[in-house]
């Protein structure tokens, strides 16, 4: 899979022309008086990157009783990493999966939550 992200770069002109623009010039004491930063402080680099993330074919086991775990996580999650958490109780799993459904926006049918509630529980 491949993921186009935008990386933002300050330097450290930046921070110095900042500090100016607060604090004045070295030796000034006048602090109400604003210095514009040198035109270089400004400066940052934009670059656009392009990640290869490793491609998971793996699914959950357990045929039909894996079906809403298979079709709801799998396009956000590993099946592995999931599998790989450690053991918690039903009410647990149960606050994950509403975390992901609510704060994260997962959309995960209202008819699915508690297959997968079960699933990851077991």
């Amino acid at each position: 899979m491949k993921l186009d992200m935008h990386v933002v770069a300050f330097g450290v002109p930046l921070v110095a022309g900042l500090m100016l623009a607060l604090i004045g010039p070295p030796g000034s004491h006048v602090r109400d008086t604003v210095v514009p930063p040198p035109s270089s402080a400004a400066s940052f680099t934009l670059k656009s990157v392009s990640v290869d993330l490793p491609a998971s074919i793996e699914n959950f086991a357990g045929g039909a009783a894996a079906d809403a775990i298979n079709a709801n996580c799998l396009s956000c999650h590993s099946a592995s990493m999931v599998l790989l958490q450690p053991t918690m109780p039903k009410a647990a799993w149960q606050g994950i999966v509403e975390k992901m459904m609510h704060a994260y926006k997962a959309p995960v049918p209202p008819k699915d939550e508690a297959a997968i509630v079960d699933y990851l529980s077991r």
